[in-house]
């Protein structure tokens, strides 16, 4: 299932993609696409009914986080060997862990604001995985049983914010708008190998980066297990796995966004992402 989020900012309804692509209201079925909705009954619920009898949204209405009231966005460092080496980094002997702020999340399409101040907004395609059910101390093995599903996500970073200063990663990552996520949450079972999916991204028509899941230090499930060690995993948390290269800090000089410019990303069978960039008001 491709399970989805329209309306206005904060006011998103649940919906759906049917086969046809045509997107069907679910708010008779559920409040919304959150933790709750995502655990391994409620999706088989989901699954046992018939598209064609939701009613049909009219019209081309904003497409919003494909996840609401996300409780931990976490993402992955370095988890490319070749985007380690572009950013003079070296390939980590375990995963590089930080956080997100759930305040960064936006739209897949939604405007990305440039932070006051900023002069190296950066870009960076990454697989999010969307965790279905509380996960502690998981067996690798048993790993990717705990995922509802996937998405694209946009891991937007203010290099300046995020290297030059003191502290950790997290403030050169959170700025409002930082987190596009979606279009759509595609369930586990329509993705047979999360570690085989090309991805790709381009600004203003030029393809930066092009790469492929299968060139992760640490896979999807490696990634399950090994953070459900240190913290417990809830319904609905998102973790960001890491970009292929190609992102503007690695660019000889470096490349970074301007107000004005359009970025637009995907990967294979999670859908496509586009958005404008604009000064901070």
């Amino acid at each position: 299932m491709k399970l989805l989020r329209y309306g206005k900012a904060g006011c998103e309804r649940p919906g759906l993609l049917d086969a046809e692509g045509k997107l069907r209201d679910l708010s008779g079925i559920l409040n919304d696409i959150t933790g709750a909705a995502l655990d391994p009954e409620s999706l088989e619920n989901l699954r046992q009914l018939d598209p064609a009898a939701l009613p049909l949204v009219s019209g081309t209405p904003r497409i919003g986080p494909c996840v609401g009231s996300v409780g931990k966005f976490i993402c992955i460092g370095l988890n490319y060997s070749d985007h380690a080496a572009e950013s003079g980094m070296a390939v980590p002997a375990e995963p590089v862990v930080f956080m997100k702020a759930t305040s960064a999340i936006c739209g897949p399409n939604d405007n990305v604001i440039i932070p006051r101040n900023s002069l190296k907004t950066d870009w960076e395609v990454e697989l999010g995985v969307v965790i279905g059910k509380e996960a502690k101390y998981v067996p690798i093995e048993d790993a990717l049983s705990y995922v509802a599903g996937y998405c694209v996500v946009n891991d937007l970073s203010e290099r300046a914010f995020q290297l030059e200063g003191t502290g950790q990663w997290v403030k050169g990552k959170s700025a409002d708008t930082f987190g596009p996520i979606g279009p759509w949450l595609v369930t586990a079972d329509e993705v047979p190998d999360p570690q085989n999916l090309g991805m790709w991204l381009e600004v203003d028509g030029h393809r930066y980066q092009s790469g492929n899941t299968a060139t992760m230090v640490f896979g999807v499930a490696h990634l399950v297990s090994y953070l459900s060690r240190y913290m417990s995993l809830q319904a609905g948390d998102i973790i960001s796995t890491g970009t292929p290269p190609g992102v503007g800090l690695g660019q000889k000089p470096p490349v970074y966004l301007r107000a004005g410019n359009v970025m637009r990303l995907g990967i294979d069978g999670l859908g496509i992402q586009q958005q404008t960039t604009v000064p901070c008001p």
